[in-house]
């Protein structure tokens, strides 16, 4: 080999490692979709250390429990919590669809989901009920369409997400973060602007963890339909006629299932329930088994509601103090003074402007009206 083949040998492997040192320094190609870098992207979190964030909310709140279903799903279908976690806000409300703090509560709840379901704020409605026919998925079907809920509920037919958050409330609210934590909680009604204010405290983070710009809109919802009560002013308690809870009834044996006769006496003590005529105590609920009974009660509120059913429609007539009522008439109740009781649901009976002292009668027209409750507002 010449000296001169030798020269060219060197000078080829020479410019073939430059071009391999050229190659190796280029960055490596990515195939595939790149990552969403517009404010629509809502799984990708922002590449920050959170640890010390993430260990003084360790220390400091609880994490959220996984939801357990007693039951179905409505208005969606069936998900866990960890599918949400580390993308959306999340409001839990304990409710059940005949417990008026729940119902006077919901135009709130609606509202909040309305304002801020596009935001990021996803709400799950548990409903955990009081009676057994609240366990019923088509009365609890019937009672999220005539309410107008759109967002997730689930039947929570055993208590056990009930149990399982250590809740002793309806209604209750739990705000959980992006980061899965229970950062609020709120039990009873009232206190609206300061829930809204965390939750929308939690969407701003939210924004911030997934690199989102902050849209959250601020202010507070002004829900049409609200009643507002002065708990100072409530001085009459739930009264329950079954046989499980009735210590407030002023005749006949408290605590006994089976028919009891029972005749009102002429004077009726305040927040006593009176039944006159044939009842049959079970253990949720009284059943009338003759024409003719009554139900007598002296309370001291403003409004009264009632709790109750029949297997066929049952009509009843409402006095106020000893006459027919008017204007006091509750949204059930017609111009008569007569509503009609069937449906598995709360009744509003008497709707007054004013707090006072009231003797409430109602005649039970024909037999077969279960009475669950009466609340007061």
């Amino acid at each position: 080999m010449t000296n001169k083949n030798i020269l060219l040998g060197i000078a080829v492997v020479l410019i073939a490692g430059a071009i391999w040192y050229i190659e190796s320094s280029k960055p490596p190609v990515v195939t595939g979709t790149p990552l969403a870098t517009s404010a629509t992207s809502t799984t990708t979190p922002v590449s920050v250390d959170r640890s010390a964030t993430l260990k003084q909310k360790a220390a400091t709140y609880q994490s959220a429990v996984e939801l357990i279903p007693g039951g179905k799903f409505i208005n969606s279908e069936p998900f866990k919590l960890k599918d949400l976690i580390g993308k959306k806000v999340i409001l839990i409300d304990f409710w059940t669809y005949t417990c008026i703090n729940c119902l006077r509560t919901l135009p709130y709840v609606e509202a909040w989901d309305s304002k801020y379901k596009d935001q990021g704020l996803v709400i799950i409605g548990v409903h955990s009920p009081e009676f057994d026919f609240e366990k019923d998925y088509n009365n609890v079907v019937d009672a999220v369409k005539r309410l107008g809920v759109k967002y997730p509920v689930m039947q929570d037919n055993d208590h056990a997400t009930w149990d399982a958050y250590q809740n002793q409330y309806w209604p209750a609210e739990y705000l959980i973060d992006i980061d899965g934590y229970i950062t609020d909680t709120h039990f009873g009604e009232g206190n609206y602007a300061e829930t809204e204010s965390k939750i929308q405290a939690a969407l701003k983070e939210r924004d911030r963890v997934l690199g989102l710009s902050d849209t959250v809109p601020t202010g507070t919802v002004n829900p049409s339909g609200v009643v507002t009560v002065s708990n100072t002013e409530v001085q009459s308690p739930e009264t329950y006629f079954g046989a499980t809870r009735n210590e407030y009834l002023g005749d006949g044996t408290q605590g006994t299932v089976g028919t009891q006769e029972l005749s009102a006496p002429p004077t009726i003590r305040e927040n006593s329930l009176y039944l006159d005529g044939s009842w049959n105590f079970q253990n949720e609920y009284a059943e009338n088994t003759a024409t003719g009974a009554k139900i007598i009660y002296k309370y001291n509120s403003k409004n009264v509601y009632f709790v109750g059913t029949a297997s066929k429609p049952v009509k009843i007539t409402i006095l106020l103090d000893g006459k027919p009522i008017g204007a006091d008439r509750g949204a059930d109740v017609a111009a008569d003074g007569t509503a009609i009781i069937q449906e598995n649901r709360l009744y509003k009976l008497v709707e007054s402007s004013n707090y006072g002292d009231h003797t409430l009668e109602i005649i039970v027209n024909n037999p077969g009206l279960q009475a669950y409750t009466f609340t007061f507002g």
